[in-house]
């Protein structure tokens, strides 16, 4: 087989669309907003494409994302293949076993076990005064919103820009948030992120009825919607799971030592 570095959308989305739950965050990336970011690595038998790795660059350190639905054996031998072109550093969402290619003793931090989670039935219809979508002119209670409720989380302040971002209000203070990390229109897939509450405010179904809200809006327009979400955070995977998302894989997440 060989190596390839691909730049043809459509010979991506159509390998991609074999498991379109499995890469909802990578056929989000073939999105104009993500595209210049990405690098995409494929092993070819002939024209047709055995496996593909994504790497974005779209962060001051970049991201590996190699995930497989039933072919691991192209998918470790492609990342053997690329190893050495990769860079010193960067973060990997690996799926099971293919750690293996760069060995456990160059794992500088494991983030441990994941879930991939995919909507399965349409989500139940939330009406509630208390949300509202949010905007560019938001950014500054949300920043002091995400400071307390989840200060490790990645957000990107462009997001907004999409209109998928919701927020829960009690007494005109921002207790609540759920929005997106993948959005694209054009490839019908959406990825959920930044969903967090207040820590006093936890516990009384916040999180549920804006995830549901989003999850309906997003309906209008995309044909799949998935998340990311920690193998022991059972909160957040039984809330999820009562909007009608389902566990569709798992993987792992590391930051990597590639020198």
């Amino acid at each position: 087989m060989e190596l390839h570095i691909l730049h043809n959308k459509s010979e991506i989305l159509e390998f991609l669309l074999s498991s379109p739950e499995l890469q909802v965050y990578s056929i989000g990336d073939l999105d104009n907003f993500f595209w210049p970011k990405t690098i995409w690595y494929s092993l070819k038998d002939g024209d047709e494409i055995k496996s593909i790795v994504l790497l974005y660059v779209g962060m001051s350190t970049p991201t590996l994302l190699a995930i497989y639905d039933k072919d691991f054996e192209s998918t470790y031998q492609l990342l053997q293949r690329v190893k050495s072109i990769l860079p010193a550093k960067f973060y990997a969402h690996l799926s099971p076993k293919l750690i293996d290619v760069f060995g456990k003793q160059n794992i500088i931090e494991s983030y441990g076990p994941h879930y991939k989670m995919a909507i399965k039935r349409t989500p139940p219809l939330i009406i509630d005064d208390n949300i509202k979508r949010l905007s560019v002119n938001d950014i500054p209670i949300i920043n002091e919103f995400y400071a307390i409720a989840y200060p490790d989380n990645w957000f990107d302040k462009r997001m907004l820009e999409t209109q998928k971002y919701f927020g829960y209000f009690i007494d005109h203070t921002l207790v609540g948030i759920a929005g997106i990390h993948v959005y694209s229109e054009e490839f019908k897939v959406a990825a959920l992120g930044n969903i967090a509450t207040l820590p006093e405010f936890r516990g009384k179904q916040i999180g549920y009825k804006l995830t549901s809200h989003l999850c309906l809006d997003l309906k209008a327009s995309v044909n799949y919607i998935g998340l990311n979400v920690k193998s022991d955070n059972i909160a957040a995977i039984s809330c999820y799971r009562k909007v009608g998302f389902e566990i569709v894989g798992t993987y792992d997440e590391y930051l990597i030592d590639n020198k």
